[in-house]
């Protein structure tokens, strides 16, 4: 009886995949794994936002020729020279940064008591009306709440009907209304980040400033204040370059003498598109100076 031994078997190759995933291509390379994740937002920032105003700048260095009125590449610095020797311009710089300063504090006055009420003293319901009532003039377009605020204090509004029962009268459209409505349309931004820094504020630091005889606005001054330096710095950036764009506001409730950086822009932008590109970098000069003080102070680095 023979026995037959049985050959063996070769198991078969298995087919390599020709083509990785992705996911382990951008595993393998840590550089391409970041390229890709920073690709669109990258492209965002160059692509749009900081090649939109390197063409700003150069257009602020074109010509208009004065027979044609059509613009023509070339380098002059008469456009900027003109800010400097118009006192129309200058007044006008000077009024927006005013105004945008205004904006700035008069929104961290707001802001400061009312974040410490709602984080501090308010019960949840009135947190939450509240927060819902801060954040109510963002619900609404931009337009529609500059024309509430041109109804409200026209001189048939409601400001001038409850004023002159009392035998008063409102001060009618110009700066004061500017920066109130500015104001008004901005102060989210800076009592949001005021009212989550108070929150964040033990409650004992309180406590430890009443016991040792300090009062209300002393606890404000020295506990709360220092601690909300980076919030009132985070929302001034806000507060402060928002404002100094605008001018629809100046437009609907300012007066004949209210006119802002961007009201000059918006009329030379189809008659002389270099001065208005000239002007335009005003307002950016005042961010990156505000910056740069603020950054002078230590703030930045402890938001």
């Amino acid at each position: 009886m023979t026995s037959t031994a049985s050959a063996p078997t070769r198991s078969e190759p298995q087919a390599v995949p020709l083509h990785r995933p992705v996911s382990t291509a951008l595993h393998r390379r840590p550089r391409l794994r970041l390229g890709a994740l920073l690709a669109l937002p990258l492209t965002w920032l160059v692509g749009l936002y900081i090649f939109s105003l390197a063409l700003l700048l150069i257009t602020a260095f074109w010509l208009v020729d004065p027979f044609t009125s059509l613009v023509r590449p070339g380098f002059t610095l008469d456009n900027f020279a003109l800010l400097f020797s118009n006192p129309a311009y200058v007044s006008t710089s000077l009024r927006t940064l005013g105004i945008a300063l205004a904006v700035t504090a008069l929104s961290a006055v707001f802001a400061i008591p009312l974040g410490i009420f709602m984080a501090k003293i308010a019960s949840p319901w009135m947190r939450a009306v509240l927060a819902v009532a801060i954040t109510l003039p963002l619900w609404a377009g931009y337009l529609v709440k500059i024309v509430a605020m041109r109804i409200t204090f026209t001189e048939e509004g409601f400001f001038n009907s409850v004023a002159g029962l009392i035998g008063g009268r409102g001060p009618g459209f110009g700066i004061p209304i500017v920066i109130l409505t500015l104001t008004y349309l901005w102060f989210p931004y800076m009592a949001l980040p005021v009212y989550t820094a108070i929150r964040q504020i033990p409650v004992n630091l309180f406590d430890a400033s009443a016991d040792l005889g300090a009062q209300g606005w002393t606890t404000i001054r020295t506990v709360v204040m220092p601690l909300l330096t980076p919030a009132l710095i985070a929302g001034s950036v806000f507060t402060f370059s928002l404002s100094l764009g605008d001018y629809l506001a100046a437009r609907f409730v300012g007066g004949p003498n209210s006119q802002m950086i961007g009201s000059i822009i918006a009329s030379n932008i189809n008659l002389n598109p270099p001065v208005a590109a000239a002007f335009s970098v005003v307002p950016i000069a005042f961010v990156v100076i505000y910056l740069l003080v603020t950054r002078r102070t230590g703030a930045l680095e402890r938001m």
